[in-house]
């Protein structure tokens, strides 16, 4: 009872491509197939595009200078 049979759900699946047509329903499924394949692209380039070894910090090292206040 708690979770659907294969009639409810195409039923369900009947009722959105009566609302929505085929055609919607191809184009949504088109987009999201691209978008994931972008995903999926950038995550790829992003692993390669990382440097090897991160930059070194220099630690003890201080900038000089003078502040100065202005007259109003």
């Amino acid at each position: 009872m708690g979770s659907f049979s294969i009639w409810h759900w195409l039923i369900v699946l009947v009722i959105v491509m009566l609302i929505f047509g085929t055609k919607k329903l191809r184009n949504v499924g088109q987009d999201l197939g691209g978008a994931v394949k972008g995903f999926k692209d950038g995550m790829k380039e992003g692993t390669a595009d990382k440097p090897a070894d991160p930059p070194a910090q220099q630690v003890g090292h201080t900038i000089e200078g003078e502040a100065k206040k202005e007259k109003v």
